[in-house]
């Protein structure tokens, strides 16, 4: 006979009950800052101390007027572009160096990858004065490569995509040489696809991280037309003061494209971390 299961003859063990309770607590914890926001973003300035979550007169005024300057689209604009162009960096060097990691046999191999693991135990802040010293010398402050250079290949993505790429069987690859494919081709054509996962993991995850980046735009920075997203809205909270709903209104513009991807993308998120944790 089989066991019983949780949910057989109608019966739900206490423990369940209790973990979906939990769940379910935190869940809405977690959630009712961004309800809240989005909520006051609806609001004018009379109801902003107004507590229902559903306000009485909703309106669309507060996104028109912030739309409607065009230093948002602008650092809308910049951060989009930023994150692109970082996130395909990312997803091209990282993956290029850990499919060379993993596949190549060569004098020096493990040094090289222990030295690039060693800079994940330095922290950010660390690194900003060489980063910005170096920004000064090459003539990168204030411009859009200054922004982007520090995250351009990452070592993270870099343990990352070598981890899935020693899973490659070495059968395919040599296939593939016997088939007269270049080694490049060989990355692009044969491993690449296998790795899927793990590179539409690095992607978001870069993508996420570089969409809500603050510390390092803001030092690099001094035009308000390069300024990104967050370190714009931050400006602009400073100029709106206590205009409560406008400010509500700029997060949640800068809020709404993580959202979607995550909305969008989170089955790969979930597979490539659950992956990324078994082949680790």
């Amino acid at each position: 006979m089989s066991e019983a299961t949780p949910l057989s003859h109608g019966k739900v063990r206490p423990g369940l009950i209790v973990t979906w309770t939990i769940l379910f607590i935190g869940g809405l914890i977690m959630v009712s800052p961004i309800a809240f926001m989005f909520s006051t973003s609806l609001k004018t300035a009379d109801q902003i101390y107004d507590l229902r979550l559903i306000p009485a007169a909703p309106t669309l005024a507060n996104y028109i007027s912030v739309l409607a300057d065009g230093r948002f689209l602008r650092w809308f604009f910049n951060s989009t572009l930023i994150a692109v162009l970082v996130t395909l960096s990312n997803c091209f060097f990282d993956s290029l160096v850990g499919y060379t990691l993993a596949k190549f046999e060569f004098r020096g191999r493990y040094f090289i990858f222990l030295a690039i693991l060693s800079t994940l135990m330095i922290p950010t802040e660390m690194l900003v004065i060489p980063w910005y010293l170096m920004s000064s010398q090459l003539g990168w402050l204030d411009s859009y490569w200054g922004i982007m250079f520090p995250g351009m290949m990452t070592a993270f993505g870099t343990f990352l995509m070598k981890q899935f790429f020693e899973t490659v069987p070495n059968d395919f690859i040599e296939a593939a040489r016997v088939d007269g494919l270049n080694e490049f081709q060989i990355w692009w054509k044969v491993a690449l696809p296998l790795v899927t996962p793990a590179l539409s993991a690095l992607a978001i995850f870069t993508f996420l991280g570089n969409w809500t980046a603050f510390f390092w735009p803001l030092i690099v920075t001094t035009s308000k037309e390069l300024y990104t997203l967050p370190v714009g809205l931050s400006s602009f909270a400073v100029e709106q003061s206590i205009q409560w709903e406008m400010i509500m209104t700029g997060a949640a513009i800068a809020t709404l494209p993580t959202l979607l991807v995550f909305l969008v993308l989170q089955r790969y998120i979930v597979r490539g971390v659950m992956l990324a944790g078994l082949k680790g």
